[in-house]
């Protein structure tokens, strides 16, 4: 039987965490297509992740405020669900100066989406209040 020092294991043969650029672009609330071709053609350790995420570069600063950006950043900006989005027939990154006129111009989806979205939210909150309240009360009945 071999036992092995895990401890020894672990440390020596420490190994750097990678992602794939999509994946890092997601979590930096970016859109993919618009990043530099080196992000885009690379990996993106944990670590370089963190460093972009604490200390932006002007690239992301700069895609971060204008844009083109992801249809979940597009959504949140108009208030909506992507579902919504779909729905309204936005199916393509947007930049800030597009989600801008579309919020001006207020056509009748979006209306209808910010609605839907309002009761979601809504809807969600009441269940949690009720989840708590019914949690409350058997704590105070169990006691």
């Amino acid at each position: 039987m071999h036992t092995i020092d895990t401890l020894d294991t672990m440390t020596s043969h420490q190994t750097t965490q990678t992602m794939k650029p999509a994946t890092a672009a997601k979590k930096l609330g970016v859109y993919l297509e618009a990043t530099p071709a080196e992000f885009q053609e690379g990996v993106v350790s944990r670590t370089e992740l963190n460093a972009l995420q604490a200390d932006p570069p002007q690239w992301l600063q700069d895609l971060r405020r204008d844009g083109p950006h992801p249809r979940p950043v597009v959504a949140a900006k108009l208030g909506v669900s992507i579902s919504g989005l779909a729905r309204g027939g936005v199916t393509e990154p947007l930049t800030t100066e597009q989600i801008d006129a579309l919020k001006q111009e207020s056509p009748e989806w979006l209306r209808q989406e910010r609605a839907t979205q309002a009761e979601v939210r809504k809807e969600a909150v009441r269940i949690k209040e009720k989840k708590a309240a019914r949690e409350e009360q058997s704590r105070q009945s169990g006691s």
